[in-house]
């Protein structure tokens, strides 16, 4: 790692704790507001939990709005799984603001590499694999140039380009692209599928 890079990084924790922090409080109403439509819609748990990798592939738990029902059956896609109001919270990226917690204990930053599945750390390359020299993100440079539109492939090319290239200025332009693909609700979901297909190696 660069000094740059190294004062970069230090600099960056100070901002994630400030503005999640801030976030956190701001947005307490509305969370109250989708957790009471999930509770009454999903019922309990209302928030989803689940093992993710890290920086340094250290597990942590994510934590998000439950959009799906439960269900044991592992016939049953997740994409027929996925309810009305969390097609509109996933829409909307309003499941993602319990994620702000996560930020703020350093589990995740609000820029980075999206956390994935704990199952696809043996499918990577050593090349890929360096998406966990940083924090994950809550939105990174893969969600602003195509989202889950995107193959797999080009994800990743995207997540090590941002470890390479990460700096100030390109944090802010990914927060401010964002929040306008969020705006259009541009790629979502791959046709079929909850998210986009399951990554088992390239």
């Amino acid at each position: 790692m660069s000094a740059d890079h190294s004062r970069f990084d230090i600099a960056k924790r100070v901002f994630d704790v400030a503005a999640s922090g801030g976030s956190l409080i701001m947005t307490a109403p509305l969370q109250i507001g989708v957790a009471a439509v999930v509770l009454a819609t999903h019922g309990r748990p209302v928030l989803f939990r689940q093992k993710r990798p890290g920086k340094d592939g250290k597990i942590f738990e994510l934590i998000k709005f439950r959009t799906m029902h439960a269900s044991d059956d592992k016939k049953i896609t997740d994409e027929e799984r996925l309810t009305p109001v969390g097609r509109f919270l996933r829409s909307t990226s309003l499941d993602e603001l319990p994620t702000l917690w996560n930020v703020f204990k350093g589990d995740m930053s609000l820029v980075g590499p999206r956390p994935l599945l704990v199952d696809y750390l043996e499918h990577y390359s050593s090349k890929q694999a360096r998406r966990h020299e940083v924090r994950p993100g809550v939105t990174g440079l893969a969600q602003v140039r195509g989202r889950n539109k995107i193959s797999w492939e080009e994800r990743f090319r995207y997540d090590i380009e941002y470890v390479d290239q990460r700096s100030f200025l390109l944090d802010l332009r990914i927060l401010f692209q964002t929040v306008r693909a969020v705006a259009q609700r541009e790629g979502i979901s791959q046709d079929g599928h909850a998210t986009m297909t399951p990554f088992n190696g390239s």
